[in-house]
């Protein structure tokens, strides 16, 4: 129950959720016109600014500029490959597919043909509310994907109980530490990874992050925020790609907060 109001709760602070409880609230109130028209105004102003560009990306790139990828990485390591990456081979898709967030296998598997992962912790089950039994964990699905790829199945460790960051890390720690383990290399997206480091450290874990999947890139960063006319007139317009992201960096944050009401740093 907990697991579920954690996902649940979010969603009614998120902008387009929060702005759909103000708009309730101002059908409500409809007979209170000034109070509607403050209501719908807050409710519009929600929504553009979550949907802004230049929020979005400032928004992001605060989380994805505290772990940079490393420049020099040890040989032989364990990398920890964080799930959400994937989707599943169910029809009409005829394999395996990686989302948006798929770079982490990607850049799992490029760590092991750079000669810097002994093995793969591939690490990821299923929510248990998705009504989707049938589908294999997403460690499988990582396996099945990094296999097409060419990485041998014998450096594959799965995880595959976990169904969020924090359970990634405590079962994780229980292969890790069968294994004799208490170094890893960490691959998770950009935006994940300040959460993501928390909770394997608070595993007791030594950590080396390394983040990919950017979403701003230092070009995005120049290109929108350029003194042109036609670019910052392009911003004043919300997207829902950004409303996503935004949404995105808001569960991060929240994330944080969370941790920080437990006590840890």
């Amino acid at each position: 129950m907990i697991l579920f109001l954690s996902k649940f709760l979010p969603l009614f602070i998120y902008p387009i959720g929060l702005a759909s409880i103000i708009l309730v609230l101002a059908l409500i109130f409809q007979r209170r016109r000034s109070w509607q028209t403050a209501l719908i105004i807050l409710a519009f102003a929600l929504l553009w600014i979550g949907g802004n560009r230049l929020v979005t990306m400032a928004l992001v790139s605060s989380l994805e500029r505290q772990y940079m990828p490393p420049a020099n990485l040890p040989d032989k390591s364990v990398v920890v490959v964080l799930g959400g990456g994937t989707k599943a081979g169910v029809a009409p898709r005829p394999i395996n597919e990686l989302n948006e967030s798929g770079d982490r296998v990607l850049y799992g598997a490029w760590l092991y043909k750079q000669g810097k992962a002994a093995h793969l912790l591939l690490s990821g089950g299923n929510a248990p509310w998705s009504g989707l039994k049938t589908i294999p964990p997403e460690a499988e699905v990582m396996a099945a994907i990094l296999d097409i790829m060419g990485v041998p199945k014998e450096v594959l460790w799965l995880e595959s109980k976990s169904r969020n960051t924090e359970e990634n890390a405590v079962e994780s720690r229980k292969i890790l530490d069968s294994a004799g383990v208490h170094s890893i290399i960490l691959v998770t997206s950009a935006m994940h990874m300040p959460r993501a480091v928390r909770l394997f450290e608070q595993q007791g874990l030594t950590v080396i992050p390394a983040p990919t999947d950017f979403m701003v890139t230092d070009d995005d960063w120049a290109y929108y925020t350029q003194p042109s006319l036609d670019v910052q007139l392009m911003n004043l317009f919300p997207s829902a790609a950004d409303l996503q992201l935004t949404s995105q960096a808001i569960k991060e944050e929240l994330g944080a907060l969370f941790y920080q009401l437990r006590g840890w740093r």
